[in-house]
């Protein structure tokens, strides 16, 4: 028995230099899924074979996306974790959003399109409830400001057609986009979607505030309103 935590630590710490190997001198695919989430719990769990942990949490949340995108309450409390564990996952999610945030708001929205719907990808694609969001442009079509407008469904007593144009006229926006995600996971527009974004559109279009999109999000895909001829 007393040979066993020398043979133990050395084997971790082979391990984990050829994990850090591949992940230096590889590409994008480097580790598989499982091994991204151990290398991470490494940090957090320096003595422990974290290789089941992280298969369990790929197993509970459905994937690498839906363990960065759980909520830290529930990453904490499954077996095994704990709220520095979490931690360390939750980090990752936080810089994704910061990095896609960033592309976005360095460059024209309408130029870079699919920086923009990878951004909000990110951000909304695993929420289990609606979220509402604006984003007002300028004139060249750059970011000021991306509102949270509401949380819940989208009709006229979460997002008022008034309101939205309003801000815009506050802060000096010329355009908008107005965004929100589905939890079902399809994002098909509904009735209600199209008939608020008209709705919004014909008000800014009273005051010269352009609507350019409306995108909703799911975690199977986007819809852009636009490119389906409802704005």
């Amino acid at each position: 028995m007393a040979d066993e935590t020398p043979k133990d630590q050395h084997h971790g710490t082979g391990h984990r230099a050829r994990l850090r190997n591949r992940l230096l001198g590889g590409g994008t695919e480097a580790l598989a899924d499982h091994e991204v989430i151990e290398y991470l719990l490494m940090t957090a769990i320096p003595r422990k074979d974290v290789k089941p942990l992280a298969k369990s949490l790929l197993a509970r949340f459905g994937g690498l996306a839906g363990v960065f995108n759980a909520d830290w309450r529930a990453l904490a409390l499954h077996p095994g974790m704990g709220e520095t564990s979490a931690a360390a996952l939750k980090i990752v999610a936080l810089s994704a959003r910061r990095l896609a945030r960033a592309e976005v708001a360095e460059q024209p929205v309408l130029a870079s399109w699919q920086a923009l719907i990878d951004y909000l990808t990110i951000d909304m694609a695993h929420l289990t409830h609606e979220r509402v969001r604006v984003l007002y442009l300028d004139t060249r079509n750059r970011l000021i400001l991306d509102h949270l407008e509401s949380e819940g469904a989208l009709d006229e007593a979460a997002i008022h057609p008034r309101n939205v144009v309003k801000r815009a006229l506050d802060i000096g926006a010329a355009a908008l986009i107005l965004v929100h995600n589905h939890p079902s996971g399809s994002p098909e527009p509904s009735r209600a979607d199209i008939q608020i974004t008209n709705r919004i559109a014909e008000a800014g279009r009273l005051l010269g505030i352009v609507v350019h999109d409306h995108v909703i999000i799911g975690r199977h895909g986007h819809t852009s309103l636009r490119a389906k001829g409802l704005v």
